[in-house]
């Protein structure tokens, strides 16, 4: 049995829901189960109509009701799948015309706005598998066992989940059906609609799979799998062939577009494989994430990086060995709801970087009681993902290239999950090193370059 995840580019339109549907038929013999986002751009289209609605009083579904509703007689599905697609966006302006009248736009209401989507992608495909003799079975979220807190926008699934999933998704696959399930919904206890929040609809492919213990969870997007670094700026990047739960969800958490490290949380319970594949090229191998690797694997999986990052110098003006000048800190930016990315402390002084999008004059205020602080924007996080037990080869190697290039680092960190090594340098010069990292560690030197 595999989980299929497919996002909103791999079934934005009649010609790329075929291909899915020809995707599915070939490994028709592996149980497939499906998990799909909302097509194309619907969930931003949804989301401009609820502004419309909210503040203009004006309902308007044009571009929404023109996507679906071409898609149905491009698969020739008039006679099948139009009846609840109809009713569907019949409900949708129903609720715009509710929010256009009472001003009002609630969590609640906006994750049942959101949840339109979906809804319309999973009977779409469906009706098509089921055209071309898969047999196949439209399935809302909570029809499929999920069942979440009430926290819209960013929900959590609850734990009977685990117990429903397999109760409502087993007979179904055993009966010969492929369950074509929304991803990215849930409803909660009272039977309100919420949403997952990021990593949503990756978190629902791979909650299945792991609550079914399938073989797999594939999540299908645009790209071969992880990358050994971005290919726009790195011509030779590559797809890794496998990598741990641990550096895929550190190369997420610095800047590769791979699973958000929530959506892994499940397969990390069971040990459930989760591959990333290219819906574009289906017959490439893709990314395998694992619990372990071979220990043959080089010391160096990925490399990524960041910019528009802000580094805070915070240095203590008491006296060394004054306790509680960290805990300190980390008030204050508790205070201020601001998340730290990295992190390098001394006994009197802490240096870490923050995301630039902040308003730091006030926390730099408050800081200022307890120690003098240096705030410099344009900086960068390179990223180094890979096996750091063998730390010492891959630092001599990447500041022996920094060198080379001229370029002072101006911070350092290693992670706790001990997968990353992360350096400051200036936005300006990011690219320019994570080309040289990469061919220091996966570009072997031509015959003049060794000689």
């Amino acid at each position: 049995m595999i989980v299929m995840k497919f996002g909103g580019s791999s079934v934005a339109n009649a010609e790329r829901i075929r291909h899915v549907a020809d995707i599915v038929a070939r490994r028709i013999a592996e149980k497939p189960v499906l998990v799909l986002s909302a097509m194309g751009d619907t969930t931003d289209h949804l989301l401009e109509a609820a502004d419309k609605a909210l503040n203009e009083g004006l309902v308007v579904t044009d571009s929404i009701e023109k996507l679906h509703l071409d898609t149905v007689k491009e698969l020739g599905l008039e006679s099948t799948g139009l009846g609840e697609v109809t009713a569907l966006l019949k409900e949708l302006n129903t609720l715009l015309t509710g929010i256009s009248m009472i001003k009002e736009l609630t969590g609640k209401t906006r994750d049942y706005l959101v949840s339109f989507g979906e809804r319309l992608s999973v009977r779409i495909v469906a009706a098509y598998l089921n055209s071309i003799s898969i047999q196949a079975r439209a399935l809302d979220s909570w029809d499929a066992g999920f069942l979440s807190d009430s926290n819209f926008s960013s929900a959590e699934l609850e734990k009977d989940s685990w117990n429903l999933i397999p109760k409502a998704l087993l007979p179904l696959i055993g009966g010969g059906l492929v369950p074509v399930v929304t991803g990215f919904i849930a409803r909660d206890r009272q039977g309100n609609i919420t949403t997952l929040g990021r990593g949503g609809s990756d978190l629902s492919a791979t909650m299945i799979a792991s609550a079914l213990k399938a073989d797999e969870a594939q999540v299908w997007k645009d790209v071969d799998g992880i990358l050994t670094a971005d290919p726009r700026l790195v011509k030779k990047a590559r797809p890794v062939e496998t990598v741990t739960y641990e550096e895929a969800a550190e190369l997420a958490y610095f800047g590769a577009q791979v699973l958000h490290p929530r959506a892994m949380q499940p397969c990390i319970k069971t040990g459930t494989p989760v591959r990333v594949k290219n819906s574009y090229n289906p017959d490439a191998p893709g990314t395998r994430i694992v619990g372990s690797l071979d220990k043959k694997a080089g010391p160096v999986r990925a490399i990524t990086s960041r910019k528009n990052v802000t580094l805070v110098d915070i240095v203590s003006t008491r006296m060394v060995g004054q306790h509680g000048f960290l805990a300190e800190v980390f008030t204050t930016f508790a205070e201020h709801k601001l998340s730290v990315d990295m992190v390098a402390t001394s006994e009197v002084s802490v240096s870490l970087t923050l995301d630039a999008d902040h308003e730091l004059g006030a926390l730099k205020q408050d800081l200022s009681r307890i120690a003098s602080v240096e705030i410099r924007t344009g900086k960068a996080i390179v990223t180094i993902v890979g096996d750091v037990r063998r730390s010492s080869e891959i630092l001599q190697r990447a500041f022996g290239t920094c060198v080379l290039l001229g370029i002072q680092v101006q911070m350092i960190s290693q992670g706790a999950s001990k997968v990353n090594i992360s350096f400051i340098v200036d936005d300006t010069q990011a690219g320019e090193v994570v080309i040289a990292l990469h061919k220091c560690f996966f570009e072997p030197l031509s015959k003049e370059e060794r000689l």
